[in-house]
């Protein structure tokens, strides 16, 4: 049973990244692709349909975590309580860019909020990624399975450590290249004319960026976990791994061949199964202990009890099919290329 909620949490983290990534991506991108108001609403007109709904996958994981593994919850907001408020003003922020930039036609009032909307967007990849850097890295936990961390220290991921170190920097700046690629991509299938030409353009170039930032991680990553050792015996691991190898792949042929869709899958297939396969290395720790492991909270010292777990899976199988089917037919009620909404219409 903690298994199974083990891979539910991951799944609702990966859509969360998957889906809201292209939306962050695409706040990052828009200052470069869209170079006036009217390019910058079809920008806008592009995610709009979809933004506010993606976020709903965050919360989703949210409430997984508490309802499967309320040790890990409790303890992850307890150490990281300054990080998280800061993703949450960044993510009021952002909401509050993208409704507000049209309510004065004033050159000055848009520029200011689009300027923050792709500030926003570039500190929430930031945050997101230093997060899982945190996460691979480790935590300094005591014997109460607490843990405090100062925004940094030495710069060193070893000893005492903070929240910003070289590696979750790296981690962090692999996040923002990364969601930005996608959002490129995912600009580059939903829009056209120069905001498109624009988006291909830095899909090619941020997309090349992130495959170097993942493999300089992934070494970096085994110096210090070992990780090649681990993956050997996780299939799921491999399965990741294949997965974002044929993300790469079906990006480089999807932007060559002008084939959108295809390029698009590919970065949310690259996106996902980074995750996977970080998740299956890290299995069946949660919260590592960097100092001692022995005090790790894993799957099954920081899980719920069994019966409520039995029950909730019962309720998932009631909401899980309600939030894709929403998903599904919210795609195909704006399917197509996004047209930019009149002045004093939509965003």
């Amino acid at each position: 049973m903690f298994e199974l909620w083990f891979a539910i949490v991951c799944a609702m983290l990966a859509a969360y990244v998957v889906l809201d990534g292209y939306d962050f991506g695409a706040g990052i991108v828009h200052l470069f692709v869209a170079r006036n108001n009217e390019e910058r609403r079809q920008v806008l007109a592009a995610i709009g349909p979809y933004w506010d709904g993606n976020e709903v996958w965050l919360l989703a994981a949210g409430g997984a975590l508490f309802v499967a593994f309320p040790r890990v919850l409790s303890a992850g907001i307890s150490g990281f309580y300054f990080a998280i408020f800061l993703v949450l003003w960044c993510l009021i922020l952002r909401g509050i860019a993208i409704e507000f930039r049209s309510h004065l036609a004033d050159p000055l009032w848009r520029a200011a909020w689009d300027f923050l909307f792709a500030l926003a967007s570039m500190l929430l990849a930031l945050f997101f990624g230093t997060a899982l850097g945190n996460l691979v890295r480790g935590v300094p936990l005591n014997d109460a399975g607490w843990f405090s961390l100062p925004l940094f220290t030495t710069f060193s991921p070893s000893g005492v450590v903070g929240i910003l170190d070289w590696y979750t920097i790296g981690a962090g700046l692999m996040g923002v290249v990364a969601l930005g690629a996608h959002g490129a991509a995912f600009l580059t299938w939903r829009t056209d004319g120069e905001v498109q030409r624009r988006a291909r353009l830095g899909a090619k170039h941020l997309f090349r960026a992130a495959v170097g930032l993942w493999l300089i991680l992934f070494f970096e990553t085994h110096r210090l976990n070992d990780v090649l050792s681990v993956l050997g015996q996780r299939p799921l691991g491999w399965l990741g791994v294949a997965l974002a190898l044929g993300g790469i792949a079906a990006v480089h042929h999807g932007l060559e061949r002008g084939k959108d869709l295809t390029a698009f899958l590919g970065t949310s297939a690259f996106l996902a199964g980074t995750l996977v396969a970080t998740a299956a290395c890290l299995f069946p720790v949660m919260l590592k202990s960097i100092d001692n492991p022995a005090l790790s909270i894993t799957a099954y010292t920081g899980g719920g009890d069994e019966a409520g777990l039995r029950l909730a899976l019962r309720w998932l199988g009631i909401g899980l099919p309600l939030a894709i089917g929403y998903f599904v037919m919210n795609f195909r009620l704006h399917r197509g290329k996004a047209v930019a909404a009149r002045d004093g219409e939509g965003y």
